[in-house]
């Protein structure tokens, strides 16, 4: 069974910084793409960064310019480094993994990053 253990959320203040990671286990050789998705109360969960195996990546406008989305292939993992954080940030973050190994997509459990002063 492949899971996704994400690790790094936390509170910090405006202007911050916070480094999440993701990491598969479990049986599964081929990814097709990892990434990051938000939630914050009250609205849908949205796109924050993803990435394919062959390091494409995608951001949402919110975000450009601040995070940073990295992968290690050889080890399953993800990370999201997270700049000049803001209030608006403040959400659950869930890692996503697509791959054909699995027929589709999962989810990890979700990591809460709060930005407040």
């Amino acid at each position: 069974q492949v899971q996704l253990m994400e690790s790094g959320g936390g509170l910090v203040q405006p202007g911050g910084s916070l480094r999440l990671s993701c990491a598969a286990s479990g049986s599964i050789s081929t990814i097709y793409a990892m990434g990051w998705y938000r939630q914050a109360p009250g609205k849908q969960r949205e796109l924050v960064a993803t990435i394919t195996s062959g390091s494409r990546i995608n951001y949402a406008d919110s975000v450009k310019g601040r995070f940073t989305i990295s992968r290690d292939n050889a080890k399953k993992t993800v990370h999201l480094q997270m700049n000049s954080l803001k209030p608006e940030d403040t959400a659950a973050y869930y890692c996503n993994l697509v791959s054909r190994d699995i027929g589709g997509e999962i989810w990890g459990q979700g990591t809460q990053v709060t930005v407040s002063s």
